[in-house]
């Protein structure tokens, strides 16, 4: 595993080089002190828009071939690989060597741990799934966040969220207490990161919220992240070097673009604009997990536009979330590639659970589905934009579900084919354990000198 991780960081180093000379060749703008100017007119505001136009064109088309090589060549491999940690986890507790153990394979690989606090990067090795090579910023220094204001996004003050998510190395993020911060501008994050919310009570509310555009090995844990804003038509900072032209953001809590390897595991989620978490544009090797998800429409999008053929590259895993009360639709809502959904406990939804579009792979093992009651919103499923001629080939399949108060999943496509092997990253627990698997869903409360 480790070979495996320092392989991936090695590619992801040297192709994270190369983006970064295009990126300053196409983009930056050497004089510091013009970004805090004045007013910009409008003929120059229309050329910064038709700049950063083309830039991300090439930028895409620069990423392509590079993302395609994140995507997992054996699934069945890792489906292995963690089953063997679930059997691992599961016999420990049946010996009773961890007291605190929920067969939770992620949480029970470091949450018994009294001393968690001096042991923070040990969760960079209990990440599972398509995202399990994440390792964020674990082999860098702490970074300590001491202020919670964030009034430039352009040259950032030290001891900010922004100003350590920019930096090139990589670090370890964490709080010195509890904040609530409001971001000017959306947060764009730079590769090898971890933002480690655990033992402190941060809120990332109110403004701007979280991009992971063009970077790779990142890990977001233990935010309260909601009511986030749209902001954009402004200069945002992405590096100690580059700053740009930022269009109006979508208002996403976490959009992840482009990117690979990325883990977001035990936040809370909800209410904004647009999605919780969406992931699109080639963007794969993702694991979300063990968040708590609730008062929100669109939850969350994975792959950009049914046109958008690059995200065949795509694998998602969806594993031990809570879909809780005020959800609607897209738990997740996909596209083209592989998913795995695998033991979630869906409580809330009133549209539908779990849709696609443009013939994804969809595998469904182990999750507890409590339809609501309105008798017209039972099927947890839902193909958009396609009839029955055309999805019935789709793969879509549910093994061992749970079904409640009239649920039921609709599937489709062959009931044992290769395309499912691409979309399985774990062995699935029985869907009676969920309850328990996903009773610490969402922000923990962990204490230092007690298991968390």
């Amino acid at each position: 595993m480790w070979k495996q991780k320092m392989v991936s960081i090695s590619l992801c180093s040297i192709i994270l080089v190369f983006l970064f000379v295009c990126s300053v060749s196409a983009q930056a703008i050497t004089d510091k002190d013009q970004a805090a100017s004045s007013l910009i007119s409008d003929v120059e505001k229309k050329e910064l828009e038709s700049s950063y136009n083309a830039t991300m064109a090439l930028r895409l088309a620069e990423v392509e071939e590079a993302l395609s090589k994140h995507a997992v060549d054996d699934p069945e491999e890792i489906a292995s690989m963690v089953a063997m940690s679930i059997k691992n986890s599961t016999e420990r507790r049946k010996l009773g060597y961890f007291s605190c153990g929920t067969g939770n394979p992620i949480d029970d690989c470091w949450r018994c741990d009294r001393n968690w606090h001096k042991n923070r990067k040990r969760l960079a090795d209990c990440g599972i799934g398509f995202g399990r090579n994440a390792v964020g910023g674990r082999d860098g220094r702490f970074y300590i966040v001491t202020n919670p204001r964030d009034d430039d996004p352009v040259n950032p003050r030290p001891g900010t969220l922004r100003h350590a998510v920019i930096q090139d190395r990589p670090l370890w993020i964490v709080f010195k207490r509890d904040m609530v911060i409001t971001l000017k501008q959306e947060l764009i994050m730079n590769s090898f990161k971890t933002i480690d919310g655990r033992g402190v009570n941060v809120h990332i509310a109110n403004g701007g919220c979280i991009t992971v555009q063009f970077v790779t090995n990142v890990i977001i844990h233990g935010l309260h992240i909601h009511d986030c804003k749209r902001t954009g038509n402004a200069m945002v900072r992405s590096s100690p070097t580059h700053y740009g032209w930022r269009t109006i953001a979508d208002g996403d809590a976490i959009s992840i673009f482009g990117s690979s390897h990325i883990w977001v595991d035990h936040n809370s989620l909800s209410n904004c604009p647009d999605g919780l978490v969406d992931a699109v544009m080639g963007s794969t090797a993702i694991t979300i997990s063990n968040n708590y998800f609730t008062h929100h429409n669109e939850v969350i999008l994975l792959g950009h536009s049914d046109s958008y053929l690059r995200d065949k590259q795509m694998q998602v895993t969806i594993a031990y979330n809570h879909f809780g009360e005020g959800l609607i639709q897209r738990m997740p809502r996909c596209r083209h590639g592989y998913f795995h959904v695998v033991n979630n406990d869906y409580t809330h939804w009133e549209m539908y659970a779990i849709g696609g579009s443009a013939g994804p792979t969809i595998n469904s093992q182990g999750n507890r589905y409590l339809a609501p009651a309105n008798r017209f919103a039972k099927e947890v499923t839902k193909r958009l934009d396609a009839d029955h001629g055309r999805w019935k080939g789709w793969h879509w399949r549910s093994e061992g579900d749970l079904m409640l108060n009239g649920a039921y999943f609709i599937a489709s496509g062959a009931g044992a084919s290769a395309s499912y092997a691409r979309a399985s990253s774990l062995g699935a627990k029985s869907s009676s354990m969920v309850g328990s698997i996903t009773s610490g869903a969402g922000v923990l409360g962990c204490r230092r000198g007690h298991a968390c």
